[in-house]
C-alpha cells in the first residue's frame, strides 16, 4: 500500500479531498473546459467523493451536482449536492425521481470501476459494462450539445465503443491523464456536442 503514497495522494490529503483521483478531473477540465458556473452535473459512481466536490467548486452556487453511488460519499453535506445511493445497474423509483428532477444535465461524468478480478480480460469487460451503462444515462440524460466523461479500462473492445459513442457525440477524445497511475489500464474517453 505504501508504494501508493505518491504526490498526487498527498496533494489530495493537502488539499481535503478524499482520493487522488480528482487530478484527472481537474487536468482534463483544464484542457477540455468542462465546466461552467450555473451547470447541472450528473457523477455516476461518485463515491468517495472527490469529482462531485470538484464539479461543485467549479459550477458554483445556482449549480446542481446529482451524485449517485452503492457507496456512502466521504465529503460533507452541500446545498447544491443531491446524492443517492443507489444501483445505476437496476435503478430504483427514488433513482429515478432524482434524475427526472434535475434532468437535463450539462455534463454526465462516470469514474465508475468494477471490483477487480485480478483477471485482465474479465476485469475489462466488466469495466466496458459500466461504461455502456453510463453512456445509455448520459445519451437518455444530457441536454443536446452536452458533455460525456466515462472511464474505461482499455481492451479489444474498446474501439468498437468508441466508435458507438462516434455515432451520438460530434467530437470524442481518448485521454489518459499524467495523474494516472503508470501501471493503470483506465483511460477516459471524453464525448462533446451530444446530438438529440
Amino acid at each position: 500500500m505504501k508504494k501508493y503514497r505518491d504526490y498526487f495522494f498527498k496533494k489530495a490529503k493537502e488539499e481535503n479531498y478524499p482520493a487522488r483521483s480528482v487530478y484527472k478531473l481537474k487536468e482534463m477540465d483544464r484542457r477540455f473546459k468542462i465546466f461552467s458556473p450555473s451547470q447541472h452535473v450528473l457523477d455516476l459512481g461518485a463515491s468517495p467523493g472527490s469529482w462531485t466536490l470538484y464539479a461543485r467548486e467549479r459550477i458554483g452556487k445556482r449549480g446542481r451536482v446529482v451524485a449517485i453511488d452503492l457507496k456512502e460519499l466521504s465529503i460533507p453535506s452541500y446545498p447544491q449536492v443531491s446524492f443517492y445511493q443507489g444501483d445505476l445497474l437496476s435503478p430504483d423509483e427514488g433513482l429515478i425521481f432524482l434524475l427526472d428532477k434535475f434532468s437535463p444535465f450539462d455534463v454526465v461524468m462516470s469514474d465508475m470501476a468494477p471490483s477487480t478480478t485480478g483477471i485482465k480480460l474479465r476485469d475489462q469487460t466488466l469495466s466496458l459494462e459500466l461504461a455502456q451503462r453510463a453512456m445509455e444515462i448520459a445519451i437518455e440524460r444530457l441536454k443536446g450539445g452536452g458533455i460525456f466523461i466515462v472511464k474505461v479500462f482499455n481492451g479489444p473492445d474498446v474501439p468498437s465503443f468508441i466508435q458507438t459513442l462516434k455515432g451520438h457525440f460530434g467530437r470524442i477524445r481518448n485521454f489518459k491523464p499524467r495523474s494516472s497511475r503508470s501501471e493503470s489500464k483506465e483511460i477516459f474517453l471524453l464525448g462533446f456536442n451530444l446530438r438529440k
